[in-house]
């Protein structure tokens, strides 16, 4: 297993660990959304001069609120599935020029595509079940546009070829269709790795889209959802380079870090 060592304030700071994290099922609980079982973990990150990257579906609208509640401000986030990024200290309320173009490359495809842009909050509180100020944030875009298709898979097809042509990426979900000029959580967490050069990574999902990041880090960790389908066995899973979480949400979250953090750390002789 490889190790590595890093000094809390106070002492010799070491290389970085950055951590990169999904956040709904996985920092967050599937049904309370509340992060508070992994606080007294990302404080430890904190002192020990370790980075946390939040990297989520969610606007930067969504997500500043969370970052800066959970003390991690200083750090980037990762948003609306790896479209765009959210740059440290920021409030989400930036430039959505790059929206903007999109809306404008949308509107020159075939018909049969309503996206957010089209609707107002309730219409997206009545599609997704979020409250009316959820819905408010979540349509607050900055670099892909979900949408609901009405017309038939035939066209479908054909809209996600014409827009493939115009240089868009298509990712068709359980529900929305999402439009964007393209990028994965993983793309920004190779960006954000190649920006802050840490020496080790950590990356911790609970869904299929984050099998990208966990594959790309030093470490991964499968976090528990019984909510969810979960991800099927992964390349290395019998060397513990990626590990399975017992509990679901924070409470997972807090024990994989809390053991990895055991692991990499090492107590300098006086």
């Amino acid at each position: 297993m490889p190790k590595f060592v890093f000094y809390c304030r106070g002492m010799t700071l070491g290389p970085r660990l950055l951590v990169f994290s999904d956040l709904d099922g996985t920092l967050l609980d599937h049904a309370s959304y509340s992060w508070q079982p992994a606080a007294g973990v990302l404080r430890r990150l904190e002192l020990a001069g370790c980075g946390v990257i939040l990297a989520s579906s969610k606007t930067a609208a969504e997500i500043a609120p969370l970052r800066d509640a959970m003390g991690l401000r200083a750090w980037p986030a990762i948003v609306e599935n790896g479209s765009g990024v959210l740059d440290p200290g920021a409030d989400g309320t930036g430039d959505d020029a790059a929206y903007r173009e999109l809306r404008a490359a949308i509107a020159r495809l075939p018909t049969g595509f309503t996206g957010f842009g089209d609707m107002t909050s309730q219409d997206i509180a009545a599609h997704t079940g979020l409250s009316a100020k959820a819905a408010e944030l979540a349509r607050a875009r900055q670099f892909s546009e979900p949408g609901l298709w009405s017309g038939n898979d035939a066209d479908r097809e054909i809209f996600i070829d014409k827009a493939r042509q115009a240089g868009l990426a298509a990712q068709q979900g359980g529900r929305f269709l999402t439009l964007s000029f393209g990028g994965t959580k993983a793309d920004r967490m190779d960006a954000l790795i190649a920006r802050y050069r840490p020496a080790r990574t950590v990356a911790l999902g609970d869904a299929p889209n984050d099998v990208e990041m966990l594959n790309r880090a030093d470490f991964g960790v499968v976090v528990a959802n019984p909510a969810a389908p979960g991800i099927p066995p992964l390349p290395g899973e019998d060397a513990g380079r990626i590990r399975r979480t017992r509990l679901p949400g924070p409470q997972g979250w807090a024990e994989a870090m809390t053991a990895l953090l055991d692991e990499l750390t090492t107590t300098k002789d006086p």
